[in-house]
C-alpha cells in the first residue's frame, strides 16, 4: 500500500514537472516571437529614419526623378502608419523597392556616386537592409518554433488551456518584391 502511495505521488510529480515544462517553453517562445518582431520594428524605425537623410542627397542630383521621391515617401508614411504584421510588411516591401530603385539610378550619376554622404548613407541603408533580412528570418524561425510547438502533442494540449494562438503569421514578401526591379531612362 505504501509503495502504490509513493509510485502515485512520483507519477503526479512527474507529470507536473512534464507540464510545467511545457509550460515553460511556450512562453519561452512566444517571448522569442515578440522579441524577433521588436527587432524588425527597430530596424524598420531606423531605416525610416536614414530615408530623408538619403532623399535630401540625393534631390540636388536627380531633379527629375520626383516620382522615385514620392514612391519612398509614400512607403515610409505607410510604415509609420502600419498597425500590423502585413501592414508593416507591405510597406517594408515597397520601401525596399524604392531604395533599390534609387541606388540603381544613382549609378547614372557619377558625382552623386562619389558624394561622401550619398556613400554613407547608402552604407548604412544596406546594412540596415542586412539587419532587416536577418531579424525577418530570425522572426520566421520563431514562428515556426511557436507554430510547431503549439500544434504538437502533449504541448498542444497545454497550448489550448492558456490560450496560446494556432498558427501565427510569418513575415512574407509580396509577389511584386520578390521580382527584380527595372529600371527606365
Amino acid at each position: 500500500m505504501e509503495l502504490a502511495l509513493w509510485i502515485l505521488i512520483g507519477v503526479i510529480a512527474l507529470l507536473l514537472i512534464i507540464f510545467i515544462a511545457l509550460y515553460n517553453k511556450l512562453i519561452i517562445l512566444r517571448n522569442r516571437m515578440q522579441n524577433a518582431w521588436a527587432q524588425i520594428d527597430v530596424q524598420l524605425k531606423r531605416r525610416i529614419d536614414l530615408i530623408p537623410n538619403l532623399i535630401e542627397t540625393v534631390k540636388g542630383y536627380m531633379k527629375h526623378e520626383r516620382t522615385v521621391f514620392k514612391e519612398i515617401t509614400e512607403a515610409r508614411s505607410s510604415l509609420m502608419k502600419a498597425g500590423n504584421l502585413k501592414e508593416k510588411a507591405k510597406a517594408s516591401n515597397q520601401i525596399s523597392d524604392a531604395l533599390k530603385t534609387i541606388f540603381a539610378v544613382a549609378e547614372n550619376y557619377p558625382n552623386l556616386k562619389a558624394n561622401e554622404n550619398f556613400m554613407m548613407l547608402q552604407e548604412e541603408l544596406a546594412g540596415t537592409e542586412n539587419k532587416i533580412s536577418y531579424s525577418r528570418q530570425f522572426y520566421n524561425d520563431s514562428v515556426m518554433q511557436m507554430n510547431t510547438s503549439v500544434q504538437t502533442f502533449p504541448t498542444n494540449v497545454i497550448a489550448n488551456m492558456f490560450g496560446f494562438k494556432g498558427q501565427q503569421e510569418y513575415f512574407e514578401a509580396e509577389e511584386a518584391a520578390k521580382k527584380p526591379i527595372q529600371v527606365k531612362f
